[in-house]
C-alpha cells in the first residue's frame, strides 16, 4: 500500500512538471519574440484617380396631379404617366430600364385666417397623387428628346440626372494604378528627406474607391423645352482610389 501511494504521488509530480515546462515554453519564446528589435516602417496614403465618359443616364421623372377627388387625381395621373411609358417604351426604353420608384396620394387643405386670433381647422381642397418612374437611357444621343417629349405628355417633376457608367472597371484601375505610384513616390519623398533608406513593401489596403460625377441638370419645363430637345452637357466621371501603403525602411 506504501508502494502504491508513493507510485501514485511520483506520477502527478512528473504531469505537473510537464505541464509547467510546457506552460513555460510559450512564454520563453515571447520574452525571445519580445527581445528581437522591431522593424522599422512607415505607412503612408496614396491617392489616384482617373476620368470616363458616361454612357448611361438615370433619370427620375414624375407626373402629379391634382384634383377635387383622389380618384380624378389618380385617373389624370394614370392617363399621363401611361402616355409617358408608352413614348419611352417607343424610344428604345427597355422593360427592364422602367421601374416606378414612388407612388403618393396626399390630401390637400386649406389653412383659413382668423382675425380672432383662434385657430380654425383646416378646410380638405382636394387631393394630388404623385407617380415618379426612374428609367435607364443607355443611348445618351436620345436623352434630350426623352426628356421633351416626356415633358410634352405630362412630366412635371424631376428630382435629377445621373450621368453614370456602366461598367467602370477601366477608369477604377487607372485610378488604382495611380495611387499606388502616389503612395510610393510620397513614402520615397519623406524617406529621403529623413536620409534613410526605403525597404520593400510591407502591407497594401485598398479603401472602397468612389465615383464622383458631374452632374449637368436642366430644368425640366415646358417653356424650356418648348424649342426643341433638352440640351444637356454629360461631363465627365471621376473614380478615384485611396490605398494606404506600409514600408519597411532601410539603412
Amino acid at each position: 500500500m506504501f508502494y502504491g501511494t508513493l507510485g501514485r504521488r511520483t506520477g502527478a509530480s512528473l504531469v505537473a512538471l510537464s505541464l509547467a515546462l510546457a506552460a513555460a515554453m510559450p512564454m520563453a519564446a515571447q520574452a525571445q519574440d519580445s527581445a528581437k528589435p522591431r522593424e522599422a516602417t512607415i505607412v503612408v496614403t496614396g491617392e489616384g484617380s482617373a476620368e470616363m465618359a458616361p454612357d448611361m443616364a438615370l433619370i427620375d421623372l414624375g407626373v402629379v396631379k391634382d384634383a377635387k377627388t383622389a380618384r380624378e387625381a389618380l385617373d389624370a395621373n394614370n392617363k399621363a404617366m401611361a402616355d409617358i411609358l408608352a413614348a419611352l417604351k417607343e424610344a428604345g426604353i427597355e422593360e427592364r430600364d422602367l421601374q416606378t420608384s414612388s407612388f403618393m396620394i396626399n390630401p390637400q387643405y386649406q389653412y383659413p385666417q382668423s382675425s380672432t386670433g383662434e385657430n380654425p381647422p383646416p378646410v380638405l381642397i382636394g387631393f394630388q397623387v404623385t407617380n415618379t418612374v426612374t428609367l435607364r437611357v443607355r443611348d445618351l444621343s436620345k436623352l434630350g428628346e426623352i426628356l421633351d417629349t416626356a415633358v410634352t405628355l405630362g412630366a412635371n417633376q424631376g428630382n435629377g440626372i445621373r450621368f453614370v457608367n456602366d461598367k467602370p472597371d477601366t477608369a477604377v484601375s487607372a485610378a488604382r494604378k495611380k495611387a499606388v505610384e502616389n503612395a510610393m513616390a510620397k513614402a520615397k519623398e519623406l524617406t529621403d528627406a529623413a536620409g534613410v533608406g526605403l525597404g520593400r513593401v510591407l502591407e497594401i489596403s485598398e479603401t472602397t474607391y468612389r465615383a464622383e460625377p458631374m452632374p449637368m441638370m436642366r430644368a425640366v419645363a415646358k417653356d424650356y423645352a418648348a424649342g426643341g430637345a433638352v440640351p444637356l452637357a454629360t461631363g465627365e466621371n471621376s473614380y478615384s482610389v485611396t490605398v494606404n501603403v506600409t514600408f519597411a525602411l532601410g539603412n
